[in-house]
């Protein structure tokens, strides 16, 4: 529903829209694909594939408020907003992410770093550290669709990651 509105409004497809306003001012190196209906309108909610280096200055994109080369792609307080995260009282949530929460289709962990992921649903993971200056890019291909199952072993790791980095092993 959300990527027909976006058509409509825009009178272009979603995957055009963001082919000219986020991957060609980010610098995307390789084209992305878009899952589609079975009437070939984009999703806007899931099925986007990138390459690595892409989905890592994507996340860049999100440690630079939203700016490239002083060019600001969308503004900081879109960043701000999902760096803030939800309400944790409206978060079903994981008990993996204690304190956690979800807004603009980003994850907000509730840590001491002010984390949060774009992640998709067999452990495909943006991990943003702001505190560490820090962007993790993981592909994965989890079996089920189950990031509360890969939680607890790759949370510690990017906090690990992140600490080593500051100096703090």
């Amino acid at each position: 529903m959300l990527g027909w509105i976006i058509s409509r409004v825009a009178q272009k497809s979603v995957a055009d829209l963001a082919s000219e306003r986020l991957w060609q001012p980010m610098g995307a190196e390789q084209d992305a694909y878009q899952t589609v209906d079975g009437k070939g309108v984009p999703f806007a909610g899931g099925g986007l594939s990138l390459g690595l280096r892409d989905l890592a200055r994507l996340g860049q994109l999100m440690i630079d408020k939203g700016a490239v080369d002083g060019r600001q792609i969308f503004p900081a307080s879109v960043v701000e907003k999902i760096a803030a995260g939800g309400d944790p009282a409206k978060f079903g949530g994981y008990p993996t992410i204690p304190g956690g929460s979800y807004t603009s289709q980003w994850w907000n962990f509730n840590n001491a770093h002010g984390a949060y992921a774009a992640r998709g649903v067999h452990g495909q993971t943006i991990y943003v550290d702001p505190l560490a200056e820090m962007v993790i890019v993981r592909f994965a291909s989890f079996p089920t669709a189950a990031n509360g199952a890969i939680d607890p072993t790759s949370l510690p790791a990017y906090m690990a990651v992140a600490d080593y980095l500051m100096g703090r092993d």
